[in-house]
């Protein structure tokens, strides 16, 4: 691995490709190599699909048989920018699921009104103001809710920001900030509070990311970024559970929402881009409620509406002139600069 705090300081040392004069003078190894390799692609391959019989098994067999509902009633739950919006409205839905839950958010004044409408439910509930974009922050942080909740078993990542602005507009602070709030927080809660759920054997992580890592539109540019990271951060870990033999007892879910009613700005902006009545705009407490249901029947991926999911990966794969000329069709649009 490349030490990361000598970059530009440890020297370079080449990778030796082969010993000297191995090509050039034994040309048929070269070719007995260039055999074993073509030998070892088809041997993967036979491999390949040999495994894949019983994964096709399974999964004809989940398309004829009702999916088991799991209870969560118990746990524990933290909500990141759970005070507000989507996040409040997952917070109120775990609780009438019987999760305790721990509300996180900058927002004191909503958050400690969001706990008390938690509370009033019959479970636990508690506000915890942290900046999870910092790592030291998320750390007090997993002390801070250990000590009133106990470990957490649901880690949902919701907090978010979404400026929109183009490349050219914004400060390098504000386009940095947007990255560490929407994803590098992902990392940061990650990191901290996963080791608990291996311990206990138990856990289930929800990362909020968004259908605009899939269908990406100009003015949202860091937005967009962040929440591409967040859908290969979720596939990488997700895969990376699975090496580690921990897929079992630890979930996860990715969830990907089209546009959501939250806030006033956000509809405003859409309203300028005159797209507000082109595409589905969800109420967040529908929302909501799928993904605690992507939860209890332990979805890996949540796409809201529904039949976004599979023209999501059509579009994604088209070729980009084909792309921009469907958005534009379907948004009837260029977006203008809504920031003024």
């Amino acid at each position: 691995m490349q030490s990361l705090d000598r970059i530009g300081q440890a020297p370079y040392v080449k990778a030796v490709t082969s010993r000297k004069g191995q090509t050039h003078d034994r040309p048929s190894a070269s070719h007995w190599n260039t055999v074993k390799l073509i030998g070892n692609i088809l041997l993967d391959i036979s491999t390949f699909f040999v495994l894949l019989i019983p994964i096709l098994a399974d999964a004809i067999g989940r398309l004829f048989r009702k999916a088991e509902k799991k209870s969560i009633v118990g746990q524990t739950a933290l909500v990141t920018g759970g005070a507000n919006g989507l996040g409040r409205d997952i917070c109120l839905q775990l609780a009438s699921a019987g999760c305790h839950v721990a509300v996180v958010d900058l927002d004191e004044s909503n958050g400690k009104q969001t706990t008390a409408d938690i509370r009033q439910l019959g479970v636990k509930a508690h506000f915890f103001k942290a900046d999870v974009s910092s790592y030291e922050a998320v750390v007090a942080l997993r002390t801070a809710v250990s000590q009133k909740l106990g470990p957490v078993d649901i880690l949902i990542n919701n907090a978010g920001v979404l400026p929109l602005m183009s490349l050219r507009e914004g400060t390098p602070n504000d386009l940095k900030k947007v990255i560490e709030i929407n994803l590098l927080s992902h990392l940061w809660m990650l990191r901290t509070f996963l080791n608990d759920m291996i311990e206990r054997k138990r856990g289930h992580i929800v990362a909020i990311a968004s259908i605009a890592s899939y269908l990406p539109i100009e003015r949202m540019i860091t937005y967009v970024a962040s929440k591409y990271g967040v859908r290969g951060l979720m596939g990488s870990f997700a895969s990376e559970l699975q090496a580690e033999g921990l897929d079992d007892v630890i979930k996860t879910t990715t969830v990907y929402p089209g546009f959501i009613k939250t806030r006033h700005e956000l509809m405003e902006a859409l309203s300028r881009m005159r797209i507000k009545h082109r595409v589905p705009i969800m109420e967040s407490h529908t929302v909501a409620r799928a993904i605690v249901g992507g939860i209890l029947y332990n979805k890996s991926y949540v796409y809201l509406p529904k039949v976004i999911g599979p023209f999501a990966w059509i579009f994604e794969n088209l070729p980009a002139p084909v792309a921009h000329l469907a958005k534009r069709c379907f948004l009837r649009t260029s977006i203008p600069n809504v920031m003024g």
